[in-house]
């Protein structure tokens, strides 16, 4: 496990809200020159704590905005690599998770449609051991833009 102070920490936090926020402007908001911030996040890179850095798309506007997570379930002796073959083999699986226990993996889709999605589902259902399937609709997203990896101040008691 890598040791990070506040600092670190508030600059993951700054990056994890806007990725492209300049060295100049995280020195403003934590008080450190510009050349310390990028020892920082070049140390963090160096370290793998930050292993890359993304673009965040409104699919939606784009015409794929129907989300949805679909559970897999697969004979008991289907390896790994045959469940992330199965749902890879769908260009709309933007991730899959295996998991421990039932399912056997959590896939995330993308789709224009809900004829669409039946499509997807079913060729994930033909292409491999898939022994049986329960797919939950995206409503809505939060995510956390917090660093969840540091203790939140307590108010003491009155």
């Amino acid at each position: 496990m890598i040791e990070l102070d506040e600092t670190d920490h508030r600059i993951l936090q700054l990056l994890r809200q806007d990725a492209r926020r300049t060295f100049s402007e995280m020195a403003q908001r934590i008080g450190l020159s510009v050349a310390a911030v990028k020892r920082r996040v070049d140390r963090l890179r160096d370290l793998g704590v930050i292993t890359g850095f993304t673009t965040q798309i409104d699919y939606a506007k784009l015409g794929w905005g129907i989300e949805a997570f679909t559970e897999l379930r697969y004979s008991g002796s289907a390896p790994v690599s045959e469940i992330i073959r199965t749902a890879t083999s769908a260009p709309e699986v933007q991730a899959i998770y295996t998991t421990a226990g039932d399912p056997d993996a959590l896939v995330n889709i993308r789709v224009r449609d809900m004829q669409h999605l039946q499509q997807v589902i079913d060729h994930i259902r033909r292409a491999g051991n898939v022994t049986g399937t329960k797919t939950l609709m995206v409503l809505g997203v939060w995510t956390r833009s917090d660093d969840p990896t540091t203790t939140p101040k307590r108010q003491p008691p009155r």
